[in-house]
């Protein structure tokens, strides 16, 4: 599933980031949901969150939803 939904991600979710500094290599750092910062029901690039490891990024996948 792609994370440019707000409501297709929940906290405590398994996903996959692509952090600002990674964005011209498209690395992806996997983790899970803590926080959703994007207030808004859609972004093109993605719904910015925040890893439990405290990493900050764009969601590309959503691994495990409870939707």
């Amino acid at each position: 599933m792609e994370g440019n939904t707000r409501n297709a991600i929940q906290i405590g979710d398994a996903v996959a980031i692509v952090k600002k500094a990674d964005q011209r290599s498209g690395t992806l750092t996997n983790g899970v949901v803590q926080a959703i910062l994007t207030k808004s029901a859609f972004h093109s690039h993605g719904i910015k969150v925040r890893l439990e490891s405290g990493e900050i990024g764009r969601v590309k996948q959503v691994f495990n939803s409870k939707i």
